[in-house]
């Protein structure tokens, strides 16, 4: 998982809190990032239908959802990102050692689990949950 992932939640939470139209200037400075950067989270929530846009001199990004609906699963999957992604295999399936050549397969289903069971925590998540952590 990125952090784009945190910029996304971040970014849904705040404009659910604000419940208004948020320039990308005004969203970036409380997630803590570059606005270019957010841009291309908030196209990819956009894309899901999880923000919306307003045009003119009032516009910006808003959340239309209820809250309560909205959960991290979704977020994950607009992002188009698993949770737990490995950069390099160990092992090679043509090694003449069984643990070499098997060890691939079984930490691919290892991982699987993994993502698996990080998904359903997330599908329990919502954006209307995190809200009210931070605010009682």
């Amino acid at each position: 998982m990125t952090s784009e992932f945190a910029i996304a939640v971040h970014a849904l939470v705040f404009l659910n809190h604000k419940g208004d139209c948020q320039s990308s200037e005004q969203i970036a400075s409380n997630v803590c990032t570059n606005p270019a950067r957010l841009r291309k989270v908030l196209a990819k929530l956009k894309k899901a239908e999880l923000i919306a846009t307003k045009e003119g001199k009032e516009g910006g990004y808003y959340f239309p959802l209820d809250s309560s609906a909205v959960n991290l699963k979704q977020v994950l999957v607009s992002l188009e990102e698993a949770p737990i992604t490995v950069s390099k295999q160990t092992g090679d399936m043509d090694n003449n050692c069984q643990i070499a050549s098997g060890m691939g397969a079984i930490m691919d289903d290892v991982y699987g689990k993994m993502n698996n069971a990080c998904v359903e925590v997330l599908r329990e998540i919502t954006v209307l949950d995190i809200d009210q952590k931070i605010f009682g």
